[in-house]
């Protein structure tokens, strides 16, 4: 046998090992569940178009009938469009919660930024995501979720932190302020309008760019602090509702993670490593619209800080792994090893465009989060990948994880894997899930989660554009 249809063998044989190694034993069943046309919420025409033609190329019935079900859930069930005061205005809940995070929200919309040139309406309704948004972070630049109705008291009203009408939950993370510039900047260089970004959107800005200075706590621990009466220890933070102490380094303190988990060392590094890049986005964008200055090179210089302070604290040792990036420090040589699987985390850090693809550290680090060094690292009969404390329970594997592996690799086997294993993920019910159990798919946790549907659909999606021989049934 020649060599390279050895080569070319071996690897069919190897891709088809790890599929049939994760292949769950449902009886494929593709019954109507995406919500009849007149409920929808909101209807685009070009999302629309992009499900046809993926419906006429694509032959595995399994991933088509998924795709169709996920892609467009978030325009389906989640978005409530309007104009307020001659503006959009759009409100976008996470599914079975009605709250907006704003996290959440920049995510679940992101995947139609490709379409926006090609549907007008698709478009504003974006630019009223980004003009809500902004008002939420006027009114507190500190809360991760808020209500439609700005007078709304929310369930956590007794939360020991400064409540707001309005406000759903607040407990401060990074990433909920970098989400809305990072759907703003590339709104900004793919449509080319301008509207969304004017004074009060210049205003977040620097409210950002303030809450991020203060959060460095050089000084003191600054204004914030957050306790909630509960039994999930994950849900509120110690010292007083300070967290745990930090020695300043340049870096921000994120009290609680992407997952809405309370952190253990506050120097998230995955979003320390999103703030440089959303510092240096927002910079560009106040140049280009605003022509001011000062507020660029303020901007510029936070992230210089924090990168440089990155460098120094971010990467540690691991015994089998070598140099990885940290998930957590303190400033005082403390550091958590471990992975979550909200994004961002270690693993996504590339689809985010926070460290390149090939970066040494970065694939050190791949190899250790999906490994059992991982403490929230699972392998089951169903598949494997990443989860969290957020759910309380063990072995339960976050669709979300095994996505985000598939976004960020190069590997065509790892990537039919994954697209295997999030098949094999969704229990019959159509859509992808919050988590699983890594032996069980049926026991699983929110079955209406719009940002695990729609970013499935944004791997598939890709995968089809880049990879199409992959989604071969």
């Amino acid at each position: 046998m020649k060599r390279r249809v050895f080569i070319k063998n071996a690897g069919l044989l190897c891709s088809a090992t790890l599929l049939n190694k994760y292949s769950y034993a449902f009886k494929p069943d593709f019954p109507v569940v995406r919500i009849p046309y007149a409920s929808r919420r909101f209807h685009s025409q070009a999302v629309e178009n992009a499900i046809a033609e993926f419906k006429s190329k694509v032959k595995d019935k399994e991933l088509v009938w998924l795709f169709e079900n996920c892609f467009p859930n978030t325009l389906d069930t989640t978005v409530f469009y309007e104009s307020v005061n001659g503006r959009p205005d759009t409100y976008v809940i996470t599914g079975d919660i009605d709250a907006m995070w704003l996290r959440d929200s920049c995510a679940q919309v992101w995947p139609y930024l490709t379409f926006a040139g090609k549907d007008e309406k698709l478009r504003n309704m974006i630019a009223g995501v980004i003009n809500r948004q902004t008002r939420c972070v006027l009114k507190d630049p500190y809360a991760n979720a808020f209500y439609k109705n700005e007078k709304q008291i929310s369930e956590w009203k007794n939360d020991k932190t400064e409540m707001l009408p309005g406000v759903h939950e607040r407990k401060w993370e990074i990433d909920s302020l970098c989400y809305p510039i990072r759907l703003a900047y590339n709104y900004w260089t793919i449509t080319g309008d301008n509207h969304p970004f004017d004074e009060n959107w210049k205003s977040a800005v620097e409210s950002i760019l303030n809450v991020f200075k203060v959060q460095q706590r050089k000084t003191n621990a600054g204004p914030y602090h957050f306790q909630r009466e509960t039994v999930k220890p994950t849900d509120s933070l110690p010292m007083n509702g300070y967290g745990f102490p930090i020695k300043p380094t340049g870096l921000i303190c994120s009290m609680f993670r992407p997952s809405d988990d309370a952190t253990i060392y506050p120097f998230l590094i995955p979003s320390n490593f999103f703030a440089v890049v959303s510092l240096r986005q927002a910079a560009e964008m106040v140049s280009a619209i605003f022509k001011d200055n000062l507020l660029v090179q303020k901007l510029k210089a936070l992230a210089s800080e924090v990168e440089g302070a990155l460098r120094i604290h971010a990467v540690v040792k691991h015994a089998v792994y070598g140099s990885i990036y940290a998930f957590e420090v303190d400033g005082f040589g403390n550091y958590n090893m471990m992975d979550d699987a909200n994004v961002p985390g270690l693993l996504s850090m590339p689809y985010l465009g926070l460290v390149k693809h090939d970066d040494p550290v970065y694939l050190n680090t791949r190899k250790f989060v999906l490994s059992a060094s991982n403490p929230f690292f699972y392998k089951g009969k169903a598949g494997e990948g990443i989860g969290g404390p957020h759910v309380g329970a063990a072995n339960m594997i976050w669709p979300l994880s095994i996505i985000c592996r598939g976004l960020t690799s190069a590997s065509d086997i790892e990537i039919k894997q994954c697209i295997q294993m999030l098949k094999n993920s969704h229990a019959q019910k159509g859509f992808m899930h919050e988590s699983f159990d890594k032996d069980d798919p049926t026991n699983f946790t929110r079955s209406w989660f719009a940002w695990a549907n729609t970013l499935f659909g944004e791997f598939i999606w890709k995968v089809y554009k880049e990879r199409p021989n992959l989604l071969s049934a």
